[in-house]
């Protein structure tokens, strides 16, 4: 008899699911993000005085500060004005509080996914950078361009800070001028003609032109001018650590100019290499070519490690752009006649979505850090500053949605802009889509056509390995690419407050990992991606594998105690899931019940105590086969759950299975078999090693006896001799 637990009922979890979001869904549909996160911070810690928060507004989401009833400031949500995709690629939310008078009175960082702060740095050194913020002027950034404050930059987290110190600004910036804030207006749209590149326009010219007439900036500094910079900024460690070598040495001579300019892609690139630039760039792109030599790097070592150049970044007005590695490309020598040697010369693509205008001026950044310590780093940052010349650009007649007098705070454009940030990210990474989308399209078959693949029983093992290798080291290792059962309740918590696709395609592989577990649930149930795509299973089998061939001993847990313990992840994970319906966050802390983040994101780079989890749980995954996926796993409680509507039931067995055989069962690595047969589709992780001995004419001993009658029945007609029926014959195995 089936334990109860066997036939819990899904419908009555929907109905439940369907009862709580019709009271939730009404209470909790605001449209922005500032909603989720006003209970976390006392507004008197964003806006000194303040008692109280005031009403969402309607028409952009910030919410009032209230003294007494009275408006004394507005605080609102980094993430709901600009992108604050960080190292990570999830976002930075950060809430701040800004006067009337557009002087920020207080950062607060509510949340955050970045890698780098959890494996050495402490979090409180980001907050006290964040929070640093408090009394920045907006007035004076809208003057500078966003350039009048100190950038203050931790070692070790730079891309983390400088995503912080622009989303801080620029959001400000929207808010304050949409506001009308401290006497700042929002941004009148350019009247009469607007300008373009020109492409016709096909002068080729050589090194000294090109640099006479402002097509190709310069900035040069030498070792006595950084020097001098760090003693001005006045820290101690790096006055003490100066820049050896004479004072007239190059410390980096930098040169810039805009690649997807016809004249001066010609002239610097030559014409092979700028028609294939031209190729590479989509509809809104453009490109800049950087050049520099000296001792310092423009292009520094950062990007090896993380994909992002941390030393450069691009600023024209509120826009700030890092460039990532499929960005950029190396450019092998400059063609411009006349040219000096450099030691790096690279093109830099523009992304369509950044909103780049290149007849307007523009400054590149250039991040300086000095080492005063083994991890410490002080840094100081040099503008480059770049106008195209006039002779360039054609007048263009502006259309009539673009000379309206107002330009309203942007809204509407950052959130065409998060769409397009997804689908840029997609682009990007379509090498990587194609990967998994094949490896998910193998998969696929090899289930469709189980039966003919599982006759081979040494292909199957093989192929199995590989594949998991291929989950642990390319998905997992490489990609990132594991699910968690936090993303199921993120995914709930998104239904009671404001859905949107664009959260969740973010991550491409992710976002087709889940598309095809929805699928693989009606045909196949949970197996599909626990057995084969999940990168931390796959790290257990192949360890236990490795435990095998070193001979250490396998424990079977009876089936008694099996079948009494196995609902414990059911338990887990309705526990998490509840809490997430009070508080998601405390729900993600509870979920680090899952060492996927500790073993397969951060390989093991960890505090020890997460660590330790994790090691335990692949140590007692050496003697119990998939021994966390069996007992404690959330996500597979969470697949399984659903897994109960699947449509087909593939898994072929016999009328024998359970009585009298019992060798399936025995062999099955995570025991989903039960003694009297029957497979729980709850458990099973689709190994397919029951379907190997199902057609297997050496082990199975119904094949042996279907096999042996066919014999028999071939001597009685003729149709073999005697003594090949005997020479043939297979012992039958025991059961």
């Amino acid at each position: 008899m089936r334990p109860l637990f066997y036939h819990f009922s899904f419908e009555t979890l929907c109905v439940a699911l369907l009862l709580f979001l019709v009271q939730v869904l009404p209470a909790q549909s605001a449209g922005a993000l500032v909603t989720s996160f006003l209970e976390k911070v006392q507004v008197n810690e964003l806006v000194p005085d303040a008692d109280s928060y005031g009403v969402l507004r309607d028409d952009i989401p910030i919410v009032p500060a209230l003294k007494a009833g009275e408006t004394i400031g507005w605080v609102f949500l980094t993430s709901d004005f600009v992108s604050t995709t960080g190292y990570s690629g999830k976002p930075i939310h950060t809430m701040v509080g800004v006067d009337l008078n557009a002087i920020v009175t207080g950062v607060r960082l509510v949340k955050h996914s970045e890698p780098i702060v959890l494996i050495g740095i402490p979090d409180s050194k980001i907050r006290a950078v964040t929070e640093g913020y408090a009394g920045l002027d907006l007035k004076a950034e809208a003057a500078s361009g966003g350039s009048a404050h100190e950038l203050d930059i931790i070692s070790g987290a730079t891309v983390t800070i400088m995503v912080i110190d622009d989303s801080i600004v620029r959001s400000g910036l929207k808010v304050a001028r949409a506001l009308s804030l401290g006497g700042l207006v929002p941004e009148l749209a350019d009247e009469g003609p607007q300008r373009e590149i020109d492409p016709d326009l096909e002068e080729v010219a050589d090194w000294l032109t090109l640099t006479g007439d402002g097509s190709v900036r310069r900035m040069s500094l030498d070792i006595a001018q950084i020097n001098t910079s760090f003693e001005l900024q006045g820290d101690p460690r790096a006055i003490a650590r100066p820049e050896s070598g004479p004072e007239t040495d190059t410390f980096i001579d930098m040169y810039l100019a805009l690649a997807d300019v016809p004249s001066i892609g010609l002239s610097l690139l030559g014409k092979a290499e700028y028609d294939n630039l031209k190729k590479r760039l989509k509809d809104g792109e453009h490109a800049l070519v950087v050049m520099g030599r000296g001792r310092y790097s423009f292009k520094g070592s950062g990007y090896v490690r993380g994909g992002i150049f941390d030393r450069i970044q691009l600023i024209q007005d509120d826009i700030s752009v890092r460039f990532f590695d499929k960005q950029q490309a190396r450019i092998g020598a400059i063609a411009a006649d006349g040219a000096p040697a450099f030691t790096e010369m690279d093109v830099f693509i523009i992304p369509a979505d950044t909103e780049f205008d290149p007849a307007k001026d523009f400054r590149l950044q250039l991040l300086v850090q000095r080492a005063v310590g083994p991890i410490d780093k002080v840094f100081l940052t040099f503008d480059l500053g770049y106008q195209l010349p006039d002779r360039y650009l054609k007048p263009i007649a502006a259309s009539a949605n673009d000379t309206s007098t107002l330009q309203q705070s942007g809204l509407s454009d950052d959130q065409a802009a998060v769409q397009a940030l997804w689908k840029r990210i997609w682009q990007d990474r379509q090498a990587d889509i194609i990967v998994l989308a094949a490896a998910i399209g193998i998969l696929t078959l090899v289930f469709f056509f189980q039966m003919q693949v599982t006759r081979h029983e040494k292909f199957t093992f093989w192929f199995r390995i590989g594949f998991l290798t291929f989950t642990l080291v390319w998905l997992g290792w490489m990609e990132n690419a594991q699910l968690s059962v936090v993303n199921v309740m993120a995914f709930f918590s998104s239904l009671t407050t404001q859905f949107s696709w664009d959260a969740f395609l973010m991550d491409p592989l992710v976002f087709l990992l889940w598309f095809s577990v929805a699928a693989a649930l009606l045909f196949w149930g949970r197996g599909a991606y626990c057995g084969w795509l999940c990168p931390f299973g796959a790290l257990q089998e192949l360890t236990n594998r490795l435990a095998k061939l070193c001979r250490i001993p396998q424990i079977e847990v009876p089936w008694g105690l099996h079948e009494r313990i196995w609902p414990l992840k059911y338990m887990i994970f309705l526990g998490l899931f509840g809490l997430s319906l009070y508080s998601l966050d405390a729900a993600e802390h509870y979920a680090e019940i899952e060492p996927f983040k500790t073993a397969i994101i951060l390989k093991f780079q960890r505090a020890w105590p997460f660590v330790l989890f994790a090691v335990a749980l692949l140590v007692a995954g050496l003697f119990i086969e998939r021994f966390y996926c069996r007992y404690l796993c959330p996500l597979g409680a969470a697949l399984a759950i659903p897994a109960r509507l699947r449509m087909f039931d593939w898994l072929k067995r016999y009328r024998e299975c359970g009585n009298p055989c019992h060798r399936c069962a025995k062999e099955c690595m995570v025991q989903a078999i039960h003694p009297e047969g029957n497979i729980n589709p709850n458990e099973c992780l689709n190994c397919l090693h029951c379907q190997v001995l199902y057609q297997h004419d050496q082990k199975c001993p119904v094949c042996i006896k279907k096999l042996a009658k066919r014999r028999r029945f071939e001597v009685q007609t003729g149709l073999r001799k005697p003594e090949e029926s005997a020479k043939g014959a297979k012992p039958l195995p025991a059961e």
